[in-house]
C-alpha cells in the first residue's frame, strides 16, 4: 500500500529529535551534544514544540559513527585492523600462530620470511638478487653523499629496483611473492661494505654482515645473533611503519612503493632508530664505566632511557630475551652485556622498566664492532619481509578502506572570505 511506502530522501526531508537519536542509536540529550560541538545543525519549525534536524545531515553522522566504531579497538579507540600475520599477547607473540621465538631461534631470517609471506616453511630456503637489479641499485646509491643514513640507502635502493621491475605493477600473489624474493637480497646488496670484504652469495645474514661489520671472519655464533635478530624483526603486528605500508597497499601503491611508505616512517627515533641512540648510550656507559652518571646526564637533559620498556609488553620483550641468550654464547659480548645489565640496574631504583630488543640489539652492534646505525639496518632489511607479508594480505581486502574520516573541529562553514 502507498501509504507504507518510505517517505522521498529529499533536501526537505526533516527528522525530530526522536527520529534523530534512533537513527544515530543514542538518547535525545546526545543529538543536542552534537548540535553544541557542531556537528549537527537544528531548526524550530514555525508552530512545533521541538527541532527538527536535515536527514541527509544525520545519515551521513550516523555513518560517520559507524565507521569510527567499526575502526576502534575496544581500550583505548585506536585503530585495529583484522590480520592473520601477528599476535602478541601476555608478553609473548606469534607467527600466524606459532611462538615467533621459537621459529627465530630454529629457522634462518628467509624461512622465517617464507612462513609469514605463505604459511609454508621451506627449508634451506636462499633468496637471490637479479644482477640488473643489483647494478641499478647500487649505481643509485653511489651518488649518495657519504654522511646518508641507511634508510636513505636503503629507499633509494629500493626506488632504483623498482625501476628494473617492469612486472612491478602486477599486484598478484605469485608476483608480489617474486618481488619479496629478490627486493630483499637487493637492498642488502646495494649497501656499501664495511670493510674489504663482500659477500653476496650465502644466507642473508652472513652477506649483512660485510655491510655492517668491518670483521673479516666472523665466528658462528655472531652469525646466528645477526640471523636469530632478522627474524625476530621480521614483524611486529601494527607498528607505525606496517600501518603505513598498509595504508599504500590499500591504495593498490605496488609493493616497491609499499616498502618505500614503510622505509620513510622507520628511521623515526620512537621507532627503527631507536636502537643507534641505545647503542650510543651503551658505549658511554663503556667508556665510563658506570651507568649512573651516563643515565643522570640524559635524565638531566629531559631525555628518555632508550632499550628500557615496551608499551605491548608489561614484562620482559620476548625479542630482547632470545638475543641476549645467544649474546652470551659470544665472549667478546660480554662487557656490552655486563654495561646493559648496568644500564636496566640502574634505572631499576626509580623506573623497574625491563631491556627491549634496542638495547639487546645495541649489545650486538657493539660488541661486532658495528657503527650505531647498524641496528637500524637490521631492523629495516628483517622488516621488509613482514610489511610484504603485510601488503599482500591488504592486496585482498576492498580497495582504499584504510582511508579513515576525518574528525572536523574547525569553525563551522560558511565562513566569510579572508581579507
Amino acid at each position: 500500500m502507498r501509504d507504507q511506502e518510505p517517505a522521498p530522501r529529499d533536501a526537505e526531508r526533516r527528522l525530530s529529535t526522536k527520529e534523530a537519536a534512533e537513527l544515530l542509536g543514542v538518547k535525545p540529550e546526545t543529538v543536542y551534544a552534537y548540535v553544541s560541538r557542531g556537528q549537527l545543525s537544528s531548526r524550530r519549525e514555525t508552530g512545533g514544540r521541538g527541532s527538527t534536524f536535515d536527514a541527509r545531515e544525520v545519515e551521513a553522522l550516523a555513518r560517520r559513527n559507524r565507521r569510527d566504531s567499526a575502526g576502534s579497538s575496544p581500550s583505548g579507540g585506536e585503530l585495529s585492523v583484522r590480520t592473520r600475520i601477528t599476535l602478541i599477547e601476555s608478553d609473548r607473540y606469534y607467527y600466524r600462530g606459532v611462538d615467533a621465538v621459537d621459529l627465530a631461534t630454529r629457522h634462518s631470517y628467509e624461512e622465517v620470511a617464507e612462513w609469514l609471506w605463505t604459511g609454508r616453511m621451506r627449508p634451506g630456503t636462499t633468496f637471490t638478487a637479479p644482477t640488473a637489479s643489483v647494478a641499478v641499485a647500487r649505481r643509485a646509491v653511489d651518488t649518495l653523499p657519504e654522511h646518508a643514513a641507511p634508510t636513505d640507502l636503503l629507499r633509494v635502493a629500493t626506488i632504483a629496483a623498482a625501476t628494473a621491475d617492469p612486472v612491478r605493477y602486477d599486484l598478484s600473489e605469485d608476483s608480489v611473492l617474486g618481488t619479496a624474493r629478490t627486493l630483499i637480497p637487493t637492498l642488502v646488496a646495494a649497501l656499501p661494505p664495511a670493510g674489504r670484504d663482500r659477500r653476496d652469495e650465502g644466507p642473508l645474514a652472513h652477506r649483512l654482515w660485510t655491510r655492517l661489520s668491518p670483521r673479516k671472519d666472523p665466528d658462528e655464533a655472531s652469525l646466528r645473533a645477526l640471523d636469530t635478530a632478522l627474524a625476530l624483526l621480521v614483524d611486529h603486528d601494527l607498528a607505525a611503519s606496517t600501518l603505513a605500508v598498509r595504508v599504500a597497499a590499500s591504495a593498490r601503491a605496488h609493493a616497491y612503493a609499499a616498502v618505500s611508505a614503510g622505509l620513510g616512517v622507520i628511521e623515526g627515533p620512537l621507532h627503527g632508530a631507536a636502537s643507534g641512540l641505545a647503542h650510543r648510550l651503551l658505549v658511554d656507559v663503556l667508556d665510563q664505566g658506570d651507568a649512573a652518571p651516563v643515565i643522570a646526564d640524559e635524565l638531566r637533559a629531559g631525555r628518555r632511557i632508550p632499550g628500557l620498556g615496551h608499551r605491548l609488553y608489561p614484562g620482559e620483550d620476548p625479542r630482547a630475551r632470545a638475543l641476549f641468550a645467544l649474546l652470551e654464547q659470544i665472549p667478546r659480548a660480554e662487557p656490552a652485556l655486563l654495561a646493559a645489565r648496568d644500564i636496566v640496574e640502574t634505572t631499576a631504583r626509580h623506573a623497574p622498566l625491563h631491556a627491549n630488543v634496542d638495547l639487546a640489539l645495541a649489545v650486538l652492534t657493539t660488541s661486532c664492532g658495528m657503527p650505531p646505525t647498524a641496528g637500524e639496518t637490521i631492523f629495516a632489511v628483517a622488516r621488509t619481509a613482514g610489511w610484504i607479508a603485510h601488503a599482500l594480505e591488504e592486496y585482498g581486502e576492498r580497495p582504499l578502506r584504510m582511508r579513515p574520516s576525518g574528525l572536523y573541529a574547525g569553525p563551522k562553514p560558511p565562513q566569510p572570505l579572508p581579507e
